[in-house]
């Protein structure tokens, strides 16, 4: 079968399609053909060095890429129940010590990082599911904040924060939404009740100037760190969705990180939620997998809504 692998880090060019074996599902495992990838940032971070610079990979001749998966169980290990030849799935790839990411026409998964697709939900807007909403789906685990409290949620428009937006709408929270000007609709479509444009300069008083007093909780899916922090009231919450940006958590706010697990209930309840329509998932574009490089320029040009999706 074919794969998409990095033997040396560097630019997208990197990214290599080689043929590997046709990997076999263990105890535990299920096999899928696979239908679509997602592509994310966390690909181009580990296809360039980054990952492993910061001591988050061991050493390794060869590195899989790619986390997000959906496509059609071929294949179950020993021991697995719920899962059967023919089934459309989703799931995640979490390890990052592994030789092949999803980015292949098979992936090996543990059974409890997948879950069905909904009838009608496509496998490509599927694969654009599993890693930005269980790590919004985290987050807000993490914040937990009671029904009627007030959230911040940075970078509204993107994928992490797009579906932090909604689901934090449909936990009863009150959502200030930061995105670019020209996604104010899109964000407040999702749910957002008020909105704050990026660049703004000061986060916190363009925040407070809505939310006197500060908001209770904070998804900092920009990144901004501190510049979001003096938006949230003493004694709120604030969550980072990327290691090295969580600030001190000053005037006694609970800081957190949110490290994404893979989660095949929690991400079938997810899917479920999309089948419903009421979670938006947001397909920018589709290419076969001997682009992945191609997906990769196309990524780091930004300026994308929605995920990039790889079909083998």
């Amino acid at each position: 079968m074919r794969a998409v692998v990095v033997r040396e880090f560097g630019g997208p060019e990197a990214l290599e399609l080689v043929e590997v074996a046709l990997p076999r599902p263990g105890r535990g495992q299920v096999r899928v053909r696979v239908a679509a990838a997602g592509v994310n940032p966390v690909d181009a971070v580990t296809r360039a060095g980054t990952l492993a610079g910061a001591g988050l990979m061991a050493p390794r001749a060869v590195t899989g890429i790619g986390w997000d998966v959906a496509g059609t169980v071929d294949a179950v290990g020993p021991g697995v129940t719920g899962f059967a030849p023919g089934q459309r799935v989703v799931g995640l790839r979490d390890r990052l010590d592994v030789d092949l990411g999803t980015y292949a026409d098979h992936v090996v998964l543990d059974a409890d990082a997948l879950a069905p697709v909904p009838a009608g939900l496509s496998l490509e807007a599927a694969a654009t599911l599993p890693l930005n909403g269980l790590t919004a789906l985290q987050a807000l685990d993490l914040l937990d904040l009671p029904a009627g409290s007030t959230l911040l949620v940075t970078g509204a428009a993107g994928g992490v924060g797009g579906f932090a937006v909604e689901l934090a709408t449909l936990r009863g929270l009150r959502v200030v939404a930061l995105a670019g000007e020209d996604d104010e609709q899109l964000v407040r479509s999702l749910g957002a009740q008020w909105f704050v444009p990026r660049g703004v300069g000061d986060v916190a008083a363009a925040v407070r100037e809505l939310v006197p007093g500060g908001i209770d909780g904070a998804v900092d899916a920009a990144l901004l760190g501190v510049g979001a922090l003096g938006a949230v009231r003493g004694r709120g919450a604030f969550v980072a969705v990327a290691g090295g940006s969580e600030p001190v958590g000053l005037r006694g706010i609970r800081v957190a990180n949110v490290w994404i697990t893979a989660d095949g209930p929690a991400l079938g309840r997810l899917a479920a939620l999309a089948g419903d329509g009421r979670l938006t998932l947001r397909v920018a574009d589709t290419l076969p997998l001997e682009q992945a490089a191609q997906a990769h320029r196309r990524l780091a040009d930004g300026g994308l809504r929605g995920r990039l999706v790889l079909t083998p």
